[in-house]
């Protein structure tokens, strides 16, 4: 992909992605842009939500470009108040994180406790070549994560760790892949009591699969256990492949477990699927991960999200993978500085880490744009202030409503200011710019790219 400041070179899949939608632009001019998957600038795998001080954490895997396997080297972290728009935090742990670890920064899982936010992952461990899984510790929920231990906290072979702390404190890790395991966690959450237990995986606990004796029932990996009105539920990818989403429930953390169905059917373009359940200010949310970007597939994968409501008895209803997503949860407010890589959808684009911390929006080409949805202008803007930076002549921001061609309410003009991330703030006075609606970045100049954006603020 497109990370550094010194080459411009476009990553594979923000070719693919901004081809073909521009093609879908020319094709169906005025279209309704979808808002899944949530994130296009990289393939994302393997959603994890965590609810913290009244905002969504998404931690999930990064798919390399054109993988033709699970190549992943590292985890990437989003944030979002409203559902709609997410802001990137970038890479705040990787393999290089664990020096013990060689390869598959694969699927994991983030809980907070007692001030810090600990990161299971699943790796391969050089000195024995099985999988293992390790732990990332930080005081911040956007890191950077550390090493907690210098060494795996359990290993046997076995991927895709989720913890779970219970009503009276004691929490768990369970993971497995082909079978189900939980160990105790004691209140440091890096160290267990006791070995790891095996969930027997029974037909009644977790459906019946046919033709394979190996593997009697649907269970295939990825548990998320969690508690609702006293009843745990264990969502996990059912029967590959390809995968669906299952799940079942119990009287107690570590059951007996009985099963109750189907979550979401197998659909979309991933052979696997990995699921995230959480509720958020009032409503429910389910995580899941399809192949629904250009050049995605079952190797180049993207975090999708779906509102749901559960059933009067506690069930969960079917839920379908639709381009629409969930709806927003209030607006967004203009009038304080807002990240450039805060995101409901783009064409184009990428981001990049910036040299005064966190990310910007990079690569940025004529006729790219972002949109950024249910925007709260209220009685008018007068301004609109970006911090840009340019390595050649700049450009333009067309700030528009409505759509990527949509009303023209203010045009700032971007000068050269002598490298990518060398930093001015450009202002230009908006006219017209009244009441909630989406707003596009629309970015214009010549050919090749034409500047970074870090953060814009409405007057």
């Amino acid at each position: 992909m497109k990370f550094g400041t010194l080459s411009r070179a476009p990553g594979r899949r923000g070719l693919a992605l901004m081809s073909a939608l521009l093609c879908l632009a020319v094709l169906v001019p005025g279209v309704a842009r979808a808002d899944n998957p949530i994130v296009q600038t990289i393939y994302t795998a393997d959603p994890a939500p965590l609810v913290h001080n009244g905002r969504v954490y998404l931690y999930t895997g990064h798919d390399e470009d054109a993988s033709t396997y699970f190549t992943m080297r590292e985890w990437r972290v989003w944030s979002s108040a409203d559902m709609v728009n997410w802001t990137d935090h970038g890479s705040p742990m990787s393999l290089a994180t664990f020096s013990w670890a060689s390869a598959d920064a694969w699927a994991g899982h983030t809980i907070y406790r007692n001030g810090r936010f600990y990161w299971y992952v699943p790796v391969k461990n050089r000195a024995t070549g099985r999988m293992a899984i390790g732990v990332g510790v930080s005081e911040s929920p956007t890191g950077p994560f550390r090493d907690a231990l210098g060494r795996p906290l359990v290993e046997n072979g076995e991927i895709d760790p989720a913890a779970f702390i219970d009503d009276n404190g004691q929490a768990y890790l369970y993971w497995g892949n082909p079978n189900l395991w939980y160990v105790r966690l004691n209140a440091d959450m890096i160290s267990f009591s006791g070995g790891a237990t095996q969930i027997p995986l029974t037909t009644a606990g977790f459906g019946t699969r046919n033709g394979n004796a190996s593997r009697p029932t649907l269970y295939e990996e990825a548990p998320w256990v969690y508690k609702r009105n006293g009843l745990y539920y264990n969502v996990f990818a059912a029967e590959c492949c390809s995968e669906f989403i299952g799940y079942s429930t119990a009287p107690g953390p570590t059951g007996p477990w009985t099963y109750r169905g189907t979550v979401m059917p197998r659909q979309g373009g991933s052979f696997t699927n990995h699921a995230g359940v959480i509720d958020y200010n009032g409503g429910s949310y389910f995580f899941y991960h399809n192949g629904a970007l250009p050049g995605g597939g079952g190797f180049t994968r993207s975090v999708a999200v779906e509102k749901f409501n559960y059933n009067s008895d506690g069930t969960i209803p079917t839920i379908n993978m639709t381009t629409t997503g969930a709806p927003q949860v209030g607006t967004l407010n203009p009038y304080v500085r807002q990240e450039a890589e805060t995101i409901a959808w783009e064409t184009g684009v990428e981001t990049e880490p910036a040299s005064g911390g966190g990310m910007n929006v990079g690569w940025i080409e004529n006729a790219d744009w972002i949109k950024v949805k249910g925007v709260a202008f209220g009685n008018g803007a007068g301004s609109f202030s970006a911090r840009v930076a340019s390595a050649t002549s700049g450009g333009r921001v067309e700030v528009r409503l409505g759509g990527a061609n949509g009303t023209l309410v203010g045009t700032c003009t971007v000068p050269g200011t002598g490298g990518w991330q060398t930093w001015t703030t450009v202002t230009c006075p908006t006219s017209g710019a009244t009441g909630t609606q989406d707003l596009y970045l629309r970015f214009a100049g010549g050919s090749g790219y034409l500047f970074n954006i870090d953060w814009w603020q409405f007057q």
